[in-house]
C-alpha cells in the first residue's frame, strides 16, 4: 500500500471558448463590488474589455504588472487599489500579471480572479514570489490562491509563437518537478503525467498554427493540470535555478525555465527514476532530459543562456546563490555540480 496525505486545494475553474464573458457573474459569485484591473503594459488594452465587461463593478486599472513582480510594483498598486476601496483583483495575461495579484493579496484581503491568457499554469497554485534588491523571495499562502481561475483559448489566440513555446515548457517544468517532489503523491503524479502529455502534444501545433483553437485549449488544459500537481506538490531544483537566474541576473521568466529544464532533469535523472519513467511515458521518449531537449528545439526555442543575456562569467555567481538555501531536491545539490549544469545550459548542448 502507498500511503501518502493529499490536500486538496479550493478555488473554481471556468474552462471554455468565449467564458470570458462570464467574468461579471464570477465576481457576482464572490460578493465583490469594487474590482481592480491588472494587466501589464502591453496587454493594456485587454484590461479595457475587461472594464467593459464588468461595467459598474470597475473601480480602477493598474497596467504595470512587471516580470518577476518587484516589490516596489505591488506597493504602487496596493496604495492605488487601497485609495479605491477594492475588494477584487481580476488579472488578464501571464505569470507577471498574476504575480502581482498575488502580491496584493498577500498584502491585502483581497480576493483573485485570473484570467489566464499564456500557458504557465500559476493561476493554479498558492504560491507567489516577489523581487527586492536582486533577490526574489518565494513563499507558499493559501490567501494568494485565485478564488476563481477563467480560461478562455480564444484569449490566446494572439500570443506569439515565440512566447507560447517556452510559456508551455514553463508548465512542463511545473509537472516534471511535482514528479519527484518530496510532497509528490499518487494524486499529484498523475495530474502531473496528464500535463505533460497534454502540453507536449499540442504546443508544436499552437506554434505551428496559431489558430488553431483546439490546440490551444488542450495547451490551457496542460496549463491547468500543472499548476494543479505544483500547488501541492512544491518545487525543488530546477525552480530554484529559474528563481535565481530570473531574480538577480533578470532574465526573461518562461525562457529560463525552458532553457533550464532538460538540464536540471539530467542533473536528477538517476536519483528520480519513477519520475523519469513517468516523462518518458507522456512524451513517448526514451530519454526525458533529450525529449525535453528535442520538444525545446522542435518549438523554435532558445536552448542556451547565452541566447538570452546570460554571462559566462556569472556561472559562479549564480552557483553560490542557489546552493544557499538550495530548494528539497532527490538528488544532492552541491555547487561544483551547479556550476556544471549551467555551463552546458549556457552553450545550449545537448543535455
Amino acid at each position: 500500500m502507498n500511503e501518502f496525505i493529499y490536500n486538496a486545494l479550493p478555488g473554481r475553474v471556468v474552462f471554455g471558448m468565449g467564458k470570458i464573458q462570464s467574468l461579471a457573474e464570477e465576481i457576482d459569485r464572490l460578493g465583490c463590488r469594487r474590482v481592480m484591473v491588472v494587466t501589464t503594459p502591453d496587454q493594456s488594452s485587454q484590461g479595457e474589455v475587461v472594464r467593459e465587461l464588468i461595467g459598474s463593478r470597475w473601480a480602477v486599472n493598474f497596467n504595470e504588472a512587471r516580470m518577476h513582480v518587484p516589490t516596489d510594483i505591488v506597493d504602487g498598486a496596493l496604495d492605488i487599489a487601497t485609495a479605491a476601496e477594492v475588494d477584487c483583483v481580476v488579472g488578464i495575461g501571464g505569470g507577471s500579471t498574476i504575480g502581482l495579484c498575488k502580491g496584493l493579496a498577500l498584502r491585502a484581503d483581497l480576493k483573485i480572479i485570473a484570467v489566464p491568457t499564456t500557458y504557465a499554469g500559476s493561476e493554479m497554485t498558492p504560491i507567489w514570489g516577489m523581487t527586492e534588491n536582486g533577490i526574489k523571495t518565494t513563499g507558499r499562502d493559501n490567501r494568494v490562491l485565485p478564488s476563481t481561475v477563467i480560461y478562455d483559448p480564444v484569449l490566446t489566440l494572439t500570443l506569439p509563437s515565440f512566447v507560447s513555446g517556452p510559456s508551455g515548457v514553463n508548465a512542463i517544468a511545473h509537472c516534471v518537478e511535482a514528479l519527484y517532489s518530496p510532497d509528490a503523491n499518487p494524486v499529484t503524479s498523475l495530474i502531473a503525467e496528464e500535463g505533460i502529455r497534454a502540453l507536449s502534444n499540442s504546443l508544436v501545433q499552437v506554434v505551428n498554427q496559431a489558430n488553431d483553437c483546439e490546440a490551444r485549449a488542450e495547451a490551457l488544459y496542460g496549463a491547468n493540470m500543472a499548476g494543479s500537481a505544483l500547488a501541492v506538490a512544491g518545487v525543488s531544483l530546477h525552480h530554484k535555478l529559474c528563481h535565481t537566474l530570473g531574480g538577480s541576473f533578470d532574465l526573461p521568466h518562461a525562457e529560463v525555465h525552458t532553457i533550464i529544464l532538460p538540464y536540471a532533469t539530467r542533473y536528477n535523472t538517476e536519483a528520480a527514476p519513477e519520475a523519469m519513467l513517468r516523462i518518458c511515458r507522456a512524451m513517448g521518449t526514451e530519454d526525458a532530459a533529450q525529449g525535453l531537449f528535442e520538444l525545446n528545439r522542435a518549438l523554435g526555442a532558445k536552448t542556451g543562456l547565452k541566447d538570452i543575456g546570460f554571462e559566462l562569467s556569472d556561472i559562479e555567481k549564480c552557483a553560490d546563490i542557489a546552493t544557499q538555501k538550495p530548494y528539497p531536491n532527490p538528488a544532492p545539490v552541491t555547487k561544483d555540480g551547479i556550476i556544471q549544469l549551467l555551463t552546458q545550459a549556457y552553450h545550449g548542448e545537448c543535455p
